[in-house]
């Protein structure tokens, strides 16, 4: 009996103990899961953000290039997802929106890049580039069948629009490049309808003409063609980074110091309508033609593609925006404002 009660009681030992050793190793398992998990409640812990108050955003832009980009834009604004709202102005001239801009009616504007520079000075740096919109749109037209290259224009006569502003700059600046200057005569109309008076006039006249208006001519007389895009003979003429530029969209900045997200928004919607107009020219040349930027859908249609409608911003927009307003710089420096801008000129985001 003794030998059995002592075996039982080192039995109850035994078990008492492997018992014991259980519960620490749970406790302590517990402890180790507890600890590990505290961090990560902690982790998940967000600090609650204000919610961005919408805004009204006034645009204005001018009639031609510059606002094709928008037109998918205003045309299906009412189907997209914004936080802010937005009422689009569609000018004639430039000289109806600089003055709306100083006086704080329009926030962001879409105008020619050298009038950007001139507001900046006129304003004393109260306004910032927040992206190129266009780039060059001057086409040199004609039926001459001879004229394939820029080259090819030594000995004649070409019949363009605005004496004394840029488009006169960059057609002189490329001629210099070319060396061809003193071999080509200008002759300048006020009005792109007499370019097209003149070509029509002599089939081997030679024009240069915007868009939409080189695309107009060529579609209602057949006989001429777009030879060369002036954007393309820059491109090959320079090696600086710079670009022909038509037009450039400017922000105020008290607007931009109050609504940055409001400026992000509209760029991001900017980007994305000048991508719809690209992508698929026939399906925004109604939107266009709603907009009355171009009377016919079939011209509107064929004259995207020679828009170069962009939306270049930061660095690359600098490269390209303070190259170009060199040149014209170096040709008159009125044409600028009087003095180049300075780098907040440019809102590099």
């Amino acid at each position: 009996m003794s030998k059995n009660r002592s075996g039982m009681m080192r039995n109850w030992l035994v078990l008492l103990m492997t018992l014991a050793v259980a519960f620490i190793v749970a406790a302590c398992a517990s402890q180790s899961a507890t600890s590990e998990a505290e961090p990560e409640a902690e982790i998940q812990v967000e600090a609650e953000t204000e919610p961005v108050e919408p805004v009204e955003v006034h645009v204005a832009s001018l009639k031609g290039p510059t606002s094709i980009g928008l037109a998918s834009f205003m045309g299906t604004i009412d189907t997209l997802e914004l936080n802010n709202t937005y009422t689009f102005n569609i000018a004639t001239a430039a000289d109806e929106i600089l003055p709306a801009v100083i006086k704080g009616e329009v926030d962001i504007a879409l105008i020619p890049a050298n009038a950007a520079a001139v507001l900046y000075n006129k304003t004393e740096g109260g306004i910032s580039v927040i992206d190129i919109n266009t780039l060059g749109v001057l086409n040199v037209v004609t039926g001459d069948e001879s004229i394939q290259q820029f080259a090819d224009l030594a000995g004649k006569t070409v019949y363009m629009t605005g004496k004394g502003a840029t488009p006169e700059y960059a057609m002189n600046f490329l001629l210099n490049k070319a060396g061809i200057a003193d071999q080509v005569t200008l002759e300048f109309k006020s009005e792109p309808t007499e370019v097209v008076q003149a070509l029509s006039a002599d089939a081997t006249a030679v024009g240069v003409l915007p868009q939409p208006f080189a695309t107009a001519a060529c579609v209602k007389n057949e006989a001429l063609k777009a030879v060369i895009d002036l954007t393309d003979v820059w491109a090959d003429s320079v090696d600086d980074g710079s670009q022909l530029l038509t037009g450039v969209t400017v922000v105020r900045n008290e607007f931009l110091a109050e609504h940055p997200e409001a400026v992000a928004e509209f760029i991001a919607q900017q980007a994305a309508s000048v991508d719809a107009a690209n992508a698929d020219p026939a399906a925004v040349a109604p939107l266009v033609v709603s907009a009355g930027i171009i009377d016919a859908e079939p011209v509107a249609a064929k004259a995207i593609p020679s828009c170069h409608l962009v939306c270049i911003t930061g660095t690359e927009m600098q490269s390209a925006l303070s190259g170009y307003l060199q040149t014209l710089f170096d040709s008159d420096p009125a044409s600028v404002g009087g003095t180049l801008p300075a780098d907040d000129f440019y809102f590099l985001g």
